[in-house]
C-alpha cells in the first residue's frame, strides 16, 4: 500500500479546473464586437445607397418631365401661318385630360393671333423649373385604372407642374417692326401608362 500516498501527492500537484471561469474569451468578445460593427456598416451603406438611388431617380424623372414640357411648348411658341395646322395636331396629340377635351377652345386664341398676324415666328425657351409634384395615391396602391381614350390625368401615376419662361419674335410678312412676345407659362405634365403628356396649360400673369 506504499504506492497510494505517492499517487495522492501527484493528484494534489495537478492544476485544478475552475468550472466557474469566463464563458467568452477576450478574443471572442473582440470578434463579436467586430461583427456588430460590420453589420452596422453594411446597414449604413444600404441606407446611403437607397437615398442616392432615390435622388438619382427623382433627378432623372425631373429631367424627362422638363424635356417633355419644353418640347411641347417649343411647338406652341414657334407656331406660324405656314405650320399652324401641323403644329396644332402635334400639340393635340401631346395632351391628355381636360386640356385634350377642350383643346380647340384652349388653342383658338393662339390660332387666331397667328393667322391674323400672318407672321413668321421664332421662339426660344429661356428658363425651366419644376414647381411641384403630385402623386396619385390610388394608382400607387395598384388600383387598376380604367382605359378610356384619352385617359384623364386623374388616372396618371404622377403630375409635375413646370414653369416655363420663353420669348418669341414674330416678323410680319408685310415688313414692319418685329414683335417680341414673352411667354410665362405653367405647364402640367402627367405620366399616363409610361407616357408624359400635357394635362394643363396656364398663362402666368
Amino acid at each position: 500500500m506504499q504506492g497510494e500516498p505517492a499517487e495522492a501527492e501527484r493528484d494534489a500537484d495537478k492544476p485544478q479546473q475552475n468550472d466557474a471561469g469566463p464563458v467568452f474569451s477576450g478574443y471572442g468578445m473582440v470578434s463579436a464586437l467586430l461583427g456588430l460593427v460590420c453589420v452596422a456598416a453594411i446597414a449604413l451603406s444600404v441606407v446611403i445607397w437607397s437615398a442616392h438611388h432615390e435622388r438619382t431617380d427623382t433627378l432623372s424623372n425631373q429631367i424627362r418631365v422638363a424635356q417633355a414640357a419644353v418640347d411641347w411648348t417649343g411647338v406652341l411658341i414657334n407656331m406660324n401661318q405656314d405650320n399652324v395646322d401641323t403644329s396644332l395636331r402635334k400639340l393635340h396629340d401631346g395632351t391628355v385630360g381636360q386640356l385634350n377635351n377642350d383643346f380647340e377652345a384652349s388653342m383658338q386664341p393662339y390660332r387666331d393671333v397667328v393667322l391674323a398676324l400672318q407672321a413668321r415666328t421664332s421662339g426660344q425657351i429661356n428658363s425651366v423649373s419644376i414647381e411641384s409634384v403630385h402623386h396619385n395615391l390610388q394608382a400607387e396602391r395598384g388600383a387598376p385604372p380604367p382605359r378610356p381614350e384619352p385617359a384623364p390625368p386623374e388616372f396618371s401615376t404622377r403630375t409635375d407642374t413646370v414653369l416655363i419662361v420663353a420669348t418669341s419674335v414674330s416678323e410680319n410678312t408685310g415688313g414692319g417692326k418685329p414683335q417680341t412676345v414673352r411667354w410665362n407659362l405653367r405647364v402640367s405634365v402627367s405620366e399616363v401608362e409610361g407616357k408624359l403628356l400635357i394635362s394643363r396649360l396656364e398663362p402666368i400673369r
